[in-house]
Parts: C-alpha cells; sequence; structure tokens
C-alpha cells in the first residue's frame, strides 16, 4: 500500500509533459511537490541545472563615458575573469566532478573527463604585431593543456566495484489455474482449480568490503476446489537472509574504494582545470591588451608621419609658387601624403579590429550590441618599462616553475588514479572465491477446508482427510509469528570457487595498465624536462626583448636627429625632396620598430610570469572570485572630459 501511494503521489509530476509547446528540444524543470512524502520523491526526479546567462555585467556600463570604454589593465581582467565564455564553460568541470562523486558513493564507475583550457582570442593582424609569433611555449595559457592524460578518463578495468546503492524490491502477482486430472482419487475432483496471490520483498545492499546481503520475504495464499486438502485457503511465508562475502577477487575495503579516492582526485583536477583556464585568459587578455595599446601608439605615430607629410607639401607649394623648387617635387609630396593617409586609414582599420577583438573576449554578448560595437575603447595603461629586469638565478625560476604550474600538479593526481587502477586490476588477476550463509524460516497457517468431501453411491467417502493441527490454524499473524520464532529454520553455508584456468583477459590487463603507467611516467618527466626549458627559453626571450627595445630607442632618436637634420638642409636648398622623404620613411620604421619592441618586451614579461605559473598573483587574481564571476575590487574611473575623443577617431 505505501508503494502504491508513493506513486499515486508521484504520478502528477510523471504525467506532466517535459516538452514545450513547440516541439522543441525537452527542458527539465525541478520537481516542487509540498506532498507528504515530497521529501522522498525528489530522488526519483530530475534536478534542473540553471541555464548560462548571456548578459555582461554592469562593470562594462561603468567604464564608458560619451559612446568610449576607458579601459585599465586591471579593468580588463576583471571584465574576463566576470563576463568571459571560456571560463563560463570552466565554471562546469567542478559540478561535473562532484557529479562523479555522487556516482561513486553509489559504487559506479566514473565519467569525469579532464577539460584542456581553451587559449583564446588572436590579435588583429598588423604589421606593428609581426614578430610575436615566437614569444609563445606550449603551456596552458598557449592554446590549451598539453598535461600527461590530459583527457583522463577512469577506465572499467579491474575487479568490480561493490553497488553501495541499497535497494528495496517488491513484486506481486495474482494467478488462476485449472488443471485436469485423469482420477479424482486423491483429490476428490477431475480438475484442480487455483486461485494464488504471491507477494514478494525486501532489501539488498552490498559493502565496501565486499560483503552482499540479502533479505527477502516470500508469501502466497492459495485457494483450491479440492476437498482433500486439510486449509483451503492455505497461507505460507518465508524469510531468508543471505550473505555472501568475496574472499579473494573484489575483497578489500582500499580496492573497492578505489573510484571514490579517484572522484575525490579528480575535483582537485577539475580546480585545476579552472585554473589553467583562468591562467590562460589571463594571458590571453594581457597580450590583446598590450596590443591594443601598441596599435593605438603605432596610430599616433602615422598621424604624425600624416602631418608632417602634409606640412611638407604645404611648404613645397609655397615654394613652388616662388620657383624655388621643381614641379617633380610637388608631385612628389602629393604622393607621399597619399601614401601617409593610406597608412593611417590600415592602422586606424587594425586598431578598431583590435577593440572588436577585445570587446568579445571581455563580453558575454559579443558586439551584438550596437551601443557596445560603437563604443571605441581607450587604454589607460602604458607599458612601463623599469630601469633594469630583475635578475634571479635559474634554478631559483625553474624550482618557482615546478612548484607553481597547475599542470605538473595535474599530471601528479592523474598519476595517482593510474597507480589506483593499477591496484584494482591486481586485484582482478585472483581467483573468483566467495562463501555465502543462508537462513531461512518458513510458516504455514491456513483455515479448515470447508469443502464437503464426495462419497460413493454405498455413501462411503471418496478420499480420507485429516484433521487440521491447531499449529497452523489462523491468518497471516499466525504466518509471521512462526518466521520471527523460527519454528520451522532452514541453514546452509557454502562457497562458490571460480578459477580461470588461463586468466587472459587480466593479465592482458595488467599488462596494459603497467604499460600505461610506465608511459605515463615518461610524460611526466617530459613534463618536467619542458618546463625546465620553457623558464630557460622565457629568460632568454626576456633578455633579448629588452636588448632590442633598448636599440630600438636609440634607433628611433638617431633617425629623428636625422630627419630634422635632413629637413633643415632641404629648407636651406642643401638637400632634395627625396632625401627629406627617405628619411621621413626611415624615421617612421624606427618609430614602428619601436612600439613592435615594446610591445615584445610586455609580451616577453607577460609570457615569464606565465611560465613561473605566477601570472595570476603578479595581476591580483582571486580564483574565487573568479569562480563566482564577481570581482570585488572596483573600476579605475578616470575622470575624462566627454567632449573629448581619441586620436584618430
Amino acid at each position: 500500500m505505501k508503494v502504491l501511494a508513493l506513486l499515486c503521489l508521484l504520478a502528477p509530476a510523471w504525467g506532466q509533459s517535459d516538452v514545450p509547446s513547440g516541439g522543441s528540444t525537452p527542458e527539465v524543470s525541478t520537481y516542487k511537490g509540498t506532498g507528504l512524502l515530497s521529501h522522498f520523491a525528489w530522488r526519483y526526479l530530475p534536478r534542473e541545472v540553471g541555464h548560462p546567462v548571456f548578459y555582461n555585467s554592469t562593470r562594462l556600463e561603468s567604464l564608458m563615458r560619451a559612446g568610449n570604454i576607458y579601459l585599465s589593465l586591471q579593468d580588463a581582467i576583471a571584465l574576463a575573469l566576470e563576463n568571459n565564455l571560456d571560463i563560463e564553460v570552466a565554471r562546469y568541470g567542478r559540478p561535473e566532478a562532484e557529479s562523479d562523486v555522487l556516482r561513486a558513493s553509489a559504487g559506479q564507475l566514473l565519467t569525469f573527463r579532464s577539460n584542456p583550457a581553451r587559449a583564446g582570442f588572436n590579435s588583429a593582424t598588423s604589421g606593428v604585431l609581426a614578430g610575436l609569433s615566437g614569444v609563445g611555449f606550449s603551456t596552458a595559457g598557449g592554446g590549451g593543456n598539453t598535461g600527461i592524460l590530459g583527457g583522463f578518463t577512469i577506465q572499467g578495468a579491474g575487479s568490480g566495484i561493490p553497488n553501495l546503492e541499497p535497494f528495496a524490491f517488491v513484486g506481486w502477482q495474482a494467478t488462476h489455474n485449472t488443471h485436469i486430472l485423469t482420477s479424482d482419487t486423491a483429490t476428490g475432483t477431475n480438475s484442480i482449480v487455483s486461485s494464488a496471490h504471491t507477494l514478494n520483498y525486501g532489501l539488498q545492499k552490498q559493502f565496501i568490503t565486499g560483503t552482499s546481503v540479502v533479505v527477502d520475504m516470500f508469501q502466497q495464499s492459495v485457494a483450491q476446489n479440492s476437498p482433500g486438502n486439510v486449509y483451503n485457503p492455505s497461507l505460507s511465508g518465508n524469510l531468508q537472509f543471505t550473505v555472501t562475502q568475496q574472499l579473494l577477487q573484489g575483497f578489500g575495503v582500499a580496492t573497492n574504494k578505489r573510484v571514490m579516492v579517484q572522484a575525490r582526485n579528480n575535483l582537485r583536477v577539475a580546480d585545476l582545470n579552472f585554473k589553467e583556464q583562468v591562467i590562460a585568459t589571463v594571458k590571453n587578455v594581457t597580450d590583446l591588451y598590450w596590443d591594443l595599446v601598441s596599435l593605438a601608439d603605432n596610430l599616433k605615430f602615422k598621424e604624425k608621419s600624416l602631418e608632417i607629410t602634409q606640412k611638407l607639401y604645404e611648404d613645397n607649394r609655397k615654394r613652388a609658387a616662388i620657383g624655388a623648387v621643381a614641379p617633380i617635387d610637388i608631385i612628389q609630396a602629393e604622393a607621399g601624403v597619399q601614401t601617409a593617409e593610406l597608412d593611417l586609414r590600415q592602422a586606424h582599420t587594425q586598431l578598431i579590429e583590435q577593440e572588436l577583438i577585445v570587446k568579445s573576449a571581455l563580453t558575454r554578448s559579443g558586439v551584438d550590441n550596437i551601443t557596445l560595437m560603437e563604443a571605441h575603447i581607450i587604454p589607460t595603461d602604458t607599458i612601463q618599462v623599469p630601469p633594469a629586469e630583475a635578475i634571479q638565478p635559474i634554478q631559483d625560476l625553474v624550482a618557482e616553475a615546478l612548484a607553481g604550474r597547475p599542470e605538473l600538479l595535474e599530471t601528479s593526481i592523474n598519476m595517482e588514479n593510474s597507480r589506483l587502477l593499477l591496484k584494482g586490476v591486481k586485484n582482478a588477476m585472483r581467483p573468483g572465491l566467495s562463501v555465502s550463509l543462508d537462513l531461512e524460516n518458513n510458516g504455514l497457517a491456513g483455515a479448515p477446508n470447508a469443502i464437503a468431501i464426495p462419497v460413493l453411491p454405498d455413501g462411503t467417502p471418496l478420499l480420507a482427510r485429516g484433521s487440521p493441527n491447531p499449529t497452523f490454524l489462523g491468518n497471516w499473524g499466525s504466518v509471521f509469528s512462526q518466521v520471527l520464532a523460527r519454528h520451522f529454520p532452514t541453514y546452509s553455508l557454502g562457497f562458490n570457487l571460480n578459477v580461470p584456468l588461463s586468466n587472459t583477459t587480466a593479465r592482458a590487463d595488467m599488462i596494459k595498465a603497467q604499460l600505461d603507467l610506465r608511459k605515463a611516467e615518461i610524460d611526466q618527466k617530459q613534463n618536467e624536462n619542458r618546463v625546465r626549458l620553457d623558464v630557460v627559453t622565457a629568460r632568454m626571450v626576456l633578455e633579448q626583448a629588452r636588448a632590442s627595445y633598448e636599440t630600438a630607442v636609440k634607433a628611433r632618436k638617431l633617425q629623428e636627429q636625422t630627419f630634422a637634420g635632413t629637413q633643415r638642409k632641404y629648407e636651406l636648398g642643401k638637400a632634395n625632396f627625396t632625401d627629406v622623404e627617405l628619411i621621413q620613411r626611415d624615421v617612421v620604421t624606427a618609430q614602428q620598430t619601436e612600439v613592435t619592441a615594446l610591445n615584445s618586451l610586455a609580451k616577453a614579461r607577460n609570457t615569464l610570469d606565465l611560465v613561473l605559473g605566477r601570472i595570476l598573483d603578479i595581476n591580483n587574481v582571486d580564483l574565487d572570485e573568479a569562480y563566482k564571476g564577481k570581482v570585488k575590487r572596483p573600476s579605475t574611473i578616470p575622470l575624462v572630459d566627454p567632449s573629448t575623443k581619441p586620436a584618430g577617431i
């Protein structure tokens, strides 16, 4: 009756259609019953996982002034932590691992899969950013997790895991049977008509020790038309208690708990996956930001170049009017203006493209909003060059990287999971040996048979029917009393030995598990070697970038001095226009080279922070805030004149 009541309670919830009226993909809604048994019903109904949101945080609006977004590097990182969709996807990793912890508590194999970090967006193609592709490494921030077992999935090899989920079962059956007899001597009738009702219910549970317990109650009531039965109807009951213990394969708490340990390990892996994604996104956003700064600086140089070219053109027109220069100089000056305008338009287009890329990286909605799409980003930070780069022994840098790189820690955890798998495979090589104890109590009750015994024509009874034993007269209460008092017990004890004669599958699984572990050990060493190489390379690249920047600054200053001198000679008539134009192009090239070198220096320093595993600390990133998608740090909102607008716009 309790089972029927539960089914009736759940029927309205199960009867509701999950398919929307439009016939689209079914959605899951959370059960919100208020009935007497509602606290049980939720176990058998789906739990809703909320939809992702695609609106941006309020931080973005707070940074807008007069159609422009005044953006610092810290605000760019904060916007990415709040809105970046790669990080949003990574947030699902821990709930997935938590669902596996729930599976492991029931003794089920795991489904968790480690997710590599997504690299993010590429900057706009531009000559000013050329040559930067060499400043990159095979790290989490450079395109994904390349650590060993990055897509690790726990396998099903090894001894079976006990199903720790307790089960209650109940079954009921009603039968009506007519059996034709060739003689009525024994039964007093030529056809036995039986009506039986059978009820079977109980509990079964397996334990982490490899023990299995089943408690089973069997009840049956039978009514027949046979006058020979002493009891009619008859009630019988049987209570059975069975315990089975594995002694070889499947024995041992440590072996049987391996999926629970693996599930807890995978929680740590999920957290590390999330950290790797945050690292990759912070690295990507930082590079995008400095590229935006470099493109904005490049645009300023192009504007300045155009101003100088226009001034030369105007000066030549004035000098041509008095016959001081040849007409060809005016044509060359005008061509120079057109070339400078083309360079400026290209620089402006590249800057706008970079702004769109940055907006896409910092928002959930991309550029589907017209206001956001048309807003210009004004970077408020500039690349700072310290007087000298900090010098730290290479062995200290390597030690810092080995301790701080999350993918190395993830590799160690997955190695531990591999050893746990090996333990299960080793246990599966044993023969199967189990011992079983069965305790059974029986009971019988019924009412005296009221069917009259048929008689022969001479009055002689057709058969003899014994008198009922008072012990068995009664109802279901009598049956349960006999069962619980163990009046009619049955005992059995036995064992079952299963020995595979060749054990081929287990031996093959053991070889494969050991080979996988050995390869993992090699890959782990390779990863450590790669980290060491990354550190050495990153520091070398930083030193080269620093030297290149200092050289570019000197070269730019010399070119500007040369241009100033050549322009003075041209005004005095000691140099022609071609000399001025060539030197001016050299100045523009030197300025662009300086911008590129400065950008390379910033990204080289960023990459060194990445390979050392300290990029989050350098940028003051809190992982808890990143996971919640809400950064407490307030925005840096500069006081600006709304009437102003960025240069070149």
